[in-house]
């Protein structure tokens, strides 16, 4: 089984920033995207951020110049480096990756469990 682990989340002022970092664990051949979302009270789960096998980027509108994803195969690992948050950022977090288990001959996107972003004076 393949299991991912977010950590870094909490509450921060409004310009403040946080890193989020997401480890994945388990039998793994190789991973293919990785993202992160959000989903805020009351609303659908959304992308925040992506970045391909190759490093190439997408971000929301919202956060785009204030995020930064990041991906460092070697371990295992993807990123959220946000800075001068916002009230409207405050949401869960959530990354997904898309794994290629050993044991399997294509891919699953597997999900964290979420961490809680606050953004509050």
């Amino acid at each position: 089984q393949v299991h991912l682990v977010e950590s870094g989340g909490g509450l921060v002022q409004p310009g403040g920033s946080l890193r989020l970092s997401c480890v994945a664990s388990g039998s793994i051949a190789s991973f293919g995207d990785m993202a992160w979302y959000r989903q805020a009270p009351g609303k659908e789960r959304e992308l925040v951020a992506a970045v391909t096998p190759g490093r190439i980027t997408h971000y929301a509108d919202p956060v785009k110049g204030r995020f930064t994803i990041s991906r460092d195969n070697a371990v295992n690992t993807v990123s959220l480096q946000m800075n001068s948050l916002r009230p409207e950022d405050t949401a869960v977090y959530y990354c997904k990756i898309a794994v290629l288990p050993l044991t399997l001959s294509g891919f699953l996107d597997i999900w964290g469990q979420g961490t809680l972003v606050t953004v509050s004076s």
